[in-house]
């Protein structure tokens, strides 16, 4: 693998540092305190093409690969984590599942307005009593004629606040176990399709994330992905994938966090000289950005393999259980360092604090990854 990016990668990592500094840093606390995303920023990334970058110019993306998706998710993230979730969800989960397993009429009709921004997708799949186990889905699916008539709840829907198109699980075979669960594309709007309010939440606070309700929603028999009982497989190889964005995003947390800490600890004096000459300072800053390198590498890895068409499922695991741990440990320090300053909300080392924990726990908890690396390992 060739460490060294190319210039077209060095010229998107540079166009979305530019982006995130000039328009949503000046958002990104006022979007956590008000625990809404901005829409106006919202169709400012997606007339950038920041919503289609790793999909085909044929259906109206960018025509990227993974490793420029992973920095600009990294990049986007080094400001502010609701604005990197909002695009991974979308790319990774909803645009993934219908680019892999859609027909040629599905990704016309829903990827195309996906990937070429003048669209937002989401991905329900979580339920409040199925998390870890998503299997334990209890959203059900029956077939009525032409359509299939849902009824059930999910929880945790990224982007369902202001998205146009769900991916949405559910059960058309309960004798059948996972092998029962199906996967449709439902448009927002659809009778019986109702969107809650935010869900009170820690991080990522700017992020849409609300509970949807599933009340005898009609949803055409074209628009299922595949055939009955393959949901399950699609919402897996998802989510494999999603692990990718999720560790850049981690990374991107933890190097924010440390680029704010050392700019204040150059500037902040005590004891008659600044911070940053103190030794032990040195050695924490050090320890940090080697760990956030490694987690660096170990997301470009991921990245190139699934580019590559390789098995790249074990180290998505590897990259964001890794990455995760890196990111809160980091975060942590990096509030240490500002000392009581970084315990308030005038500076945004706390908000990335806040922001680094959900990475151990969405798309799969640091305890799945460890099963999934298990697994690979066949222990």
């Amino acid at each position: 693998m060739d460490f060294n990016l190319t210039k077209t990668q060095k010229l998107l990592q540079d166009f979305y540092q530019r982006f995130a500094e000039k328009e949503i840093k000046p958002l990104a606390r006022k979007m956590d305190e008000e625990e809404k995303y901005d829409l106006e920023l919202l169709e400012k990334m997606q007339k950038c093409g920041f919503f289609g970058i790793p999909y085909s110019k044929e259906y109206g993306g960018a025509g990227g690969d993974t490793l420029a998706y992973v920095l600009c998710m990294e990049e986007i993230s080094k400001i502010d984590a609701s604005s990197g979730i909002t695009i991974s969800v979308h790319t990774s989960l909803c645009c993934y599942s219908i680019n892999d397993f859609g027909n040629e009429e599905q990704k016309q009709k829903f990827l195309r307005p996906l990937v070429d921004g003048s669209k937002i997708g989401c991905f329900s799949l979580t339920e409040p009593n199925a998390g870890s186990d998503a299997g334990g889905q209890q959203t059900s699916a029956v077939l009525d004629g032409d359509h299939y008539i849902l009824n059930g709840s999910k929880v945790f829907t990224t982007n369902s606040g202001f998205a146009d198109i769900f991916i949405i699980f559910a059960i058309t075979d309960k004798a059948s176990g996972t092998d029962g669960i199906s996967a449709f594309i439902v448009e927002a709007g659809s009778p019986g399709l109702n969107v809650g309010s935010n869900m009170p939440r820690m991080g990522i606070r700017g992020a849409s994330n609300c509970e949807v309700s599933i009340d005898n929603v009609r949803v055409p028999k074209e628009n299922m992905l595949r055939k009955e009982g393959e949901g399950f497989e699609i919402a897996l190889k998802a989510l494999d994938g999603g692990r990718i964005g999720i560790g850049a995003q981690a990374v991107g947390i933890a190097q924010g966090a440390l680029n704010e800490a050392i700019q204040y600890v150059r500037e902040r004096k005590q004891f008659g000289r600044p911070i940053s000459a103190f030794q032990n300072t040195k050695f924490k800053i050090a320890e940090m950005q080697t760990k956030i390198d490694a987690a660096r590498l170990m997301v470009w890895r991921a990245a190139l393999a699934k580019d590559e068409k390789k098995d790249y499922s074990p180290l998505a695991a590897m990259c964001k259980l890794f990455a995760s741990d890196v990111a809160n440990d980091v975060t942590r320090v990096c509030v240490q360092l500002f000392g009581g300053y970084g315990y308030s909300r005038e500076y945004p080392v706390e908000r990335m604090m806040r922001d680094a924990k959900i990475t151990e726990i969405y798309e799969g908890t640091s305890e799945v990854m460890k099963m999934v690396i298990a697994a690979s390992m066949k222990i």
